[in-house]
Parts: C-alpha cells; structure tokens; sequence
C-alpha cells in the first residue's frame, strides 16, 4: 500500500532520545508516536550497535543502524521507527553508519519513491575531520536519490531556537540559548522519554494521483489488560453481575425472542467493558504491567507541569519531582522485564518435561529473539523478514 495517496496527510517526527538503551526504551518511544499519531519517526543517539530491525509487541517496525564494529562502544546510532499502517509501504532501506540511515516507500504515483533520510550530525565540538567526513556521507546518500523521487532528510542538526521571538510570539517566548537557525522551530514538548531533547514533527499533504477510496470502520478492541488488575477485576464483576440482575425479569418474559435475549446479553457486556475498561488505545510489550502504565502516565504529567512552569522555583520543584518519577519508572520497568523473563524460563521448563515442542519452540524464540538470517547476515530488506 503506497505511504503517499490523495488527499493523504503523514505525519513526520524526529527525536532525539538520548538513549534506547535502558529496558523498555523502545515502548516508551513507541507510546509518544502513537501519541501525536506520527507515520514516520526518526530517532538519533540511539547507542544500539550493529544494524538489523525488529518489529515491537505494539506493532511498530524499528530499522537501527549503528556502529558494526565487534567491542563498538554504545555511542551515536540512528534508527527508523514505522507505524503499522507504514510498514505496508517500504520498498527498502539502507544502512550508512552509525549516523546516516535511510529508508524508501512506495508513493500511488507509479516510478516515484518516497525517502526518508535520518541523520545524526557531529556537533561543533567534534573535529574537523569528523564533520567532513559525516557532511560527504550525506551529501553522497542525498546525491543518489533520483530527482524525480521526494525525499525527506530529518534528524539531529544540533539546532538552536535562540531569543529572538519575532514573528513567533505566540509559539515562542525569549530565553532560549544561542541564536536561532531554520532547524529550531518547530517541536512537541508534551512528548516524554526522559531526555533534554523535544520531538519535532512535520504535517505533510502533497497530492501525486487523484484516488478515490471507500472508507472502512476500524474495529476497537476493549483494553483487557486491566483485568490482571485485581481492582479493576472485582468492579467488572459487580457492575456486570447487576447488570444481569436487572435483564433477568426481561429475559424470562413474555414475547421475548433469541434475538431480543441476545441483544441485551451484548449490550450489558459492551456497556460493562466500556465503562470499567474502555477502549484499547495503544498496544504495549506483554510484560509492561497496568502500574507501569500508570508511573509512565504520572511521569508525562510531571513533564507537563515542567511546562507550564511560571517561576524558576517551581521549575526546579517539578524538574526535581519528574526525575524523581523517572527513576520510579526505570525501576518498575526493569521489574517487570525481569519477571517476564523468569516466567518464560518456567513455562520453557515445564514444557520441555511435558513434551509440548510448539509451545516450547514459540517460548524460546520469545526469550532468545530474530533478528539475522541463520547463516548469521543481517535482515535488512522488508520482504525477508
């Protein structure tokens, strides 16, 4: 399916996160693109090595590149993350070091391609070579994609919004470092990963081919996983239970039919798991438990009061706080991984005395992952995977 159709608006982001190599990292970028309903999001200062990708519990597609150097330290690495509804439309991507990725989609105007381009770019700091040699690079990734094709490069410039507010008032106020240039203007500072960087993300309209398509209605599923929460369980009984109290007059009654009993039946369900569950709105790593969930919530609404901080004191007080929180879900995190895991070896365990050899092959691919072909050579093209 092309990523690019009539009248199609994609949605474009690039982030900075400071890191994926804490546990759980990837979920909770996952989660913010989502979020702000991002296609497309590049990711810089990834510190993965090695290239390859890996599609998420939530459904989210992940290409990384870093350093392939055996001992490489966990420095730099750029990544690609793809919402499910973009993963239909990669032709390919590429791998150009730890700081260059690139990847390509399927436009509905045939011989047109759509590339994305992520960077991570040297800051002044680095050596002149360095920066010579990443510019050349770039430069050369650039050169090679056809005019006639879009391409898009994103990433990590080092820009600086500056103190100069004109014309930007109502966006902008005056206290920012440095001076301004054309990469500073746009970002989303409700997005939250821990990091001192601000997710920016692009709107993008562009008509190629009048297409006129049928709409469909998505199907939403009821957010189950906070039956595992014993509260949230013992309520959904209750309500459901007097629910059923209240039906059983009509039920047994006269001129009832199956229909009409079954209707109700549904009704009293839906309405229950609406009420106490609600809609699913995002998919999450089995293991990432319910008060997990709500840590990372807390944590995003102490970057929000960062925010809309008035006074420096107060600034200091809710920049204190949230990273207080953050450390509460870096723990809850690595608790939740650990239990999972140890869950895994048991099941493994005890399917291996009993001899189920499916489920025991499904729960060691679980444990030890996919990512290369079996002669070891890293999957980097969709259609293999």
């Amino acid at each position: 399916m092309p990523l690019l159709t009539t009248r199609a608006t994609i949605y474009l982001g690039t982030w900075n996160v400071r890191t994926m190599w804490d546990t759980g990292r990837a979920f909770q970028i996952a989660a913010e693109m989502r979020r702000y309903n991002l296609d497309v999001l590049g990711i810089s200062e990834t510190y993965w090595t090695q290239v390859g990708q890996q599609r998420l519990a939530s459904g989210e597609l992940l290409l990384y590149s870093g350093y392939e150097e055996e001992n490489a330290p966990h420095t730099q690495g750029v990544a690609l993350m793809l919402s499910k509804q973009t993963q239909k439309a990669p032709i390919g991507w590429e791998s150009h070091g730890p700081r260059i990725i690139k990847a390509f989609f399927k436009t509905k105007k045939e011989g047109i391609t759509m590339n994305v381009i992520q960077c991570y770019a040297p800051t002044n700091d680095h050596n002149e070579d360095a920066k010579d040699q990443f510019y050349n690079r770039l430069h050369s990734v650039v050169e090679k994609c056809p005019t006639k094709d879009l391409t898009i490069l994103m990433g990590d410039v080092n820009a600086k919004v500056g103190v100069d507010n004109t014309g930007y008032e109502d966006i902008m106020g005056r206290h920012g470092l440095g001076e301004r240039n054309e990469n500073g203007e746009r970002t989303k500072r409700g997005a939250d990963i821990a990091s001192d960087h601000h997710l920016l993300v692009a709107k993008m309209k562009l008509k190629l081919k009048k297409h006129w398509k049928m709409g469909r209605t998505i199907s939403q599923k009821f957010n189950t996983a906070f039956l595992q929460d014993t509260n949230k369980l013992n309520k959904f009984k209750i309500d459901l239970r007097n629910k059923f109290q209240a039906l059983h007059d009509l039920l047994y009654g006269e001129g009832t039919t199956v229909e009409s009993d079954w209707k109700g039946i549904k009704e009293a369900i839906t309405s229950t798991c609406h009420e106490v569950l609600g809609r699913k709105k995002h998919h999450h790593k089995q293991w990432i438990t319910v008060d997990t969930l709500d840590k990372i919530q807390e944590r995003r609404n102490k970057k929000a009061a960062i925010n809309t901080s008035r006074t420096r004191a107060e600034k200091v007080k809710t920049q204190t706080e949230y990273t207080e929180e953050n450390k509460r879900v870096k723990r809850s995190i690595r608790t939740d991984k650990r239990k999972y895991v140890e869950d895994l070896a048991t099941t493994a365990e005890k399917t291996a005395r009993e001899g189920n050899m499916r489920q025991l092959y499904d729960t060691t691919k679980k444990l030890s992952g996919n990512r290369r072909k079996p002669e070891g050579e890293v999957i980097t093209n969709i259609e293999e995977q």
